[in-house]
Parts: C-alpha cells; structure tokens; sequence
C-alpha cells in the first residue's frame, strides 16, 4: 500500500500593489551604521578647540583680578621719576612698549582691555605704592619709602571694610615651652624592712607626733611600730578579715581602722582597745579619712557608698552615693570640696559636705581609679590609675595634665610630701618618683621581694610619707613593710634632671 503524501504548505500571500519588499539587516550592520552616524556628527570638530568668548573671559578675568588685587587698585605708580627722566627715555619706552605689546598673549591682551577701577580720592590716600630706586641712591631709601614703612597700612575684609595689615610673622610667632622645668630631687633609696606581719601589709597611719606608725594587714591585726628604730611596740586585734584602712586623729588619742569585715572601729590609744563601732556598711569596707578640722569620719567601701559618721555619737550624717563600683580611696579637705572619693568606676567625685551631693564628677579616666593624693602646699590633687596619672585643680575640678610618663601598671597607693616629690606605688612593684609641679619621673625602680618570696608577691598596697616627708614607708604583698629616704651622697652632677617637654601633651 503506498504511503500518504505529506500535507502541503500554505502558500504566501501576494504581496500588495506598490509596496516594496524589506530588506532585513544583521545586528552587526545596524551597529555599524549607528557608529558612523555618530562618527558625523561630531568629527568635523574633533581635533579643534573650543573656541573662547572674549566677553566671558574677560569677566573671569576681571573677577580674579578684583578679588587679588583690589587691595591695590588704590596706589600710584612712580610717575614722577619717569616724567624726571626726559623726552627721549619716554620716547625710547614706548617704543619698546610697542613693541612688546605685539608681542603680548591674547590673555594679556584682555588684560589690558579691562577698564581700571580707581576708588575714589578719600580712599585711596596713604596708599602709595613706592618702588624703591630711582630717586634714592644706590643702598639708600626715599622718603616715600620711609613714610610707607612708618604708616599704617590697612587691607580689605571680606566684609567690604578695612582693617590693619598684620604681618604673618607677628601672628605665628614661635613661643618658648612654658612647661615647668622640674626642679632636682634626690634619688630615694630603701634603708630598712621591717618583717612581723603574717599576711599582706594593707594600710599605713603615722601618728601626728611622727614617734610611731601603724599597719593593718591581711592578717586582720594591726601592728604599731617605732617611727626611729622600727622595732614594733604593740599588736592590736579585733578585726575578723583584713584591715584595708587606717586613720589616727590629730586632735583626740584615737585611732580608727576599717576592714573586709564591714566593720569601721574606733581604737583608745590610753586603753589599746575599740571604744566605738560604727555600723552601716553592707560590704568591706576599702578606705577611711578623717576630716582634718570637724570631729568626721568618711568611710567608703565594695557597697559603692561613702559614709560620713560622727566620731562621738556613732550616727551616720550622709551617705554619698552615687558611684556605680567600689570607692577605693578618700581624701578629706579643710575646705570645699571637703570630700573626694576615688572609685573603681572610673570617675572621681567631689562632694558638698553640707548637702551631701555631688559638686562634680570628673570622668577623665579610663581605667579604675584606686589611689588619690593632695598637695600640702597648694589647692591640688592627684588621682592615679592604670591608664596614668592626673592632675586636678581645687574647688572644681579642673583638668590640669596628664603626668609625662606611663607607669604601666595598676597604681594602688599614691603619696605627696612638702619638697614636691609624688610616689606611686603599684601591684606589679614598681615604685615611681615624680616632680610634682612638672608631671616629670625623675626615678623609676623596681621594690625587691622578701627572700623566699614569689615573684608575683612584688606588689605595693598602701604608703604614706612622715610627717617631716623624709622618709617615706611602703606595705608590701611579700608580708613586709619597706623605708625609704634621699640618698645623701646624691647631687645634680652625679644625677640629672633626665626632661623633655612634651610637644603634644594628651587632654585626657
């Protein structure tokens, strides 16, 4: 049976009378086409430049000119010394000005065709231009050169007024570093150690009398020892954990401590024994200061409180809050501010004794702030922490300077006496003298641990200079307390004032 044939195709339509068929073209050729259109249209001027408009260059000009020069449109040419030279010189000048105008730019010749502003004849007297040579003999100076050098001159503002011309050099003058040389201090040398505590050494008090001082340590007593031969007279106990802080009155024979056992005590010299208790703090209690002329105790601790108690009658007056961690140190001022508590929050407080707020708070560290010290001979104090050392200035607060050098290292305890001389003292060991008014490290070292001790015990909790500042006392973790004095046999030959200004000192 033979196979179906297959369908056909539809035939084209016939195409309609008078109309052409189209043509179709490639991507390519369109492509082509449109790249020569544009070539066209835009290579008759391709290789020239734009042609200038005079009249726009003329006023861009003109405005350049104005803003630089205006200032001089006022002077006056030497003419007189050319009009002095005669006819022929004239003759011969513009001849070669002639000349050199031919040969002039198109700019310049724009230049020139700018019509010349002149102010009017009020403002421009004192304004001559005077061009030295000419009418005075070689290495001489006019007249007119001295009367410009003797006058004011004055230039425009941009306001549209004067104002006196100032050289650059008046104002940009280099001035001398007005930082305080420090002045030389003894290098401090250890003489005595002084061993009898059976824990970390915590805090140190000197009796007023400067005959004694007392330390409380981790062993929770408290030891007195003989300021002169450093032999111990008697041992206090009463505290059931470390004893953090000690205070000795200047006006009764009372003795206060404070300890990790929230417990604030007041000692009887004449009896060795606790008269009074003061009970309030929820926590240890970290540092202690007695006011130096109201009966007053302030005590401040891990509650994040300083208390303030009346010495005879045990009554909490204030309690300071507002510190957000562990106030870590307390001074006690004369006059306002009469407290400034240190805290681990990184701020330092002063307060209003009165209204028990606070006057400021001064934010410049960065790191907790564990130690504070006053000045004995001017209204100022410093804090120390472990980003560094500053310097503040009394009633309020003012930011002084950072001290010239990093210690490094967490500053636990800072002491100031009379010569000026700061001691800093951290809990890696390092023991840093400095220059109070300069800020400057005039000795740096390392204390040096008990023999059988370990290394990691090199650190410093508590000092305090005597009452004569001569001889400085450190409480150490290696169970011991440390004496310092000057080394005699040192003077500003043999040890120099190692100083260098400092060209950028830090704000904060």
């Amino acid at each position: 049976m033979a196979a179906a044939a297959p369908p056909a195709e539809p035939a084209a339509p016939p195409a309609a009378a008078g109309e052409l068929p189209i043509q179709g073209k490639t991507v390519k050729a369109l492509t082509l086409l449109s790249l020569k259109r544009t070539h066209d249209l835009f290579v008759g001027n391709h290789g020239q430049k734009v042609p200038l408009d005079e009249e726009a260059q003329k006023a861009k000009i003109a405005c350049k000119m104005r803003d630089e020069y205006s200032g001089l449109q006022g002077f006056k040419p030497r003419e007189a010394a050319v009009a002095a030279r005669g006819a022929p010189a004239a003759a011969a000048k513009s001849a070669a000005a002639a000349a050199a105008a031919d040969s002039k730019s198109h700019t310049a010749k724009l230049i020139d065709s700018i019509p010349t502003q002149r102010p009017a004849a009020a403002a421009s007297q004192g304004k001559q231009l005077v061009v030295h040579g000419g009418g005075a003999a070689p290495g001489q100076i006019s007249a007119e050169a001295k009367a410009a050098l003797t006058g004011t001159i004055m230039i425009p503002t941009a306001a549209g007024g004067q104002k006196e011309y100032t050289p650059s050099a008046a104002i940009a003058r280099r001035l001398p570093s007005k930082w305080p040389r420090p002045a030389w201090h003894a290098p401090w040398r250890m003489y005595r150690v002084i061993s009898g505590h059976l824990g970390w050494v915590r805090s140190v008090a000197f009796d007023p009398s400067n005959e004694w001082f007392a330390t409380g340590s981790a062993d929770r007593t408290i030891k007195i020892w003989d300021t002169a031969s450093g032999q111990l007279k008697l041992t206090l106990t009463g505290h059931i954990e470390q004893v953090t802080g000690l205070a000795v009155s200047a006006r009764h024979p009372y003795m206060f401590s404070c300890g990790l056992d929230k417990m604030v005590k007041c000692w009887d010299l004449e009896q060795n024994k606790v008269i009074r208790n003061y009970h309030g703090h929820l926590s240890g209690v970290y540092s202690l200061a007695q006011h130096p002329t109201v009966d007053i105790l302030m005590t401040g601790g891990r509650d994040a409180a300083c208390r303030v108690w009346d010495i005879r009658t045990k009554v909490q007056v204030h309690c300071l809050s507002g510190h957000e961690d562990t106030v870590a140190a307390i001074l006690a001022m004369p006059t306002d501010p009469q407290v400034i508590t240190a805290s681990h929050d990184k701020t330092v407080r002063l307060w209003d004794l009165r209204m028990g707020k606070t006057l400021a708070t001064l934010t410049h560290h960065k790191k907790a702030v564990r130690a504070l010290a006053a000045s004995p001979t001017e209204h100022t104090f410093a804090s120390g922490a472990a980003d560094n050392l500053k310097k503040f200035k009394l009633p309020q607060g003012d930011f002084l300077h950072n001290f010239l050098q990093q210690q490094r290292a967490i500053v636990n305890c800072m002491a100031v006496n009379q010569d000026g001389v700061l001691a800093s003292g951290a809990d890696n060991g390092s023991l840093w003298f400095w220059d109070w008014t300069s800020g400057n490290s005039f000795q740096q070292q390392d204390t040096i641990v008990q023999p059988g001790s370990l290394e990691s015990e090199a650190g410093i909790y508590a000092m305090s200079f005597d009452v004569t500042g001569s001889r400085l006392v450190t409480c150490e973790a290696d169970k011991t307390i440390k004496m310092w004095k000057e080394d005699e046999t040192a003077t500003p030959e043999s040890h120099p004032v190692v100083f260098k200004p400092p060209s950028a000192i830090k704000r904060f």
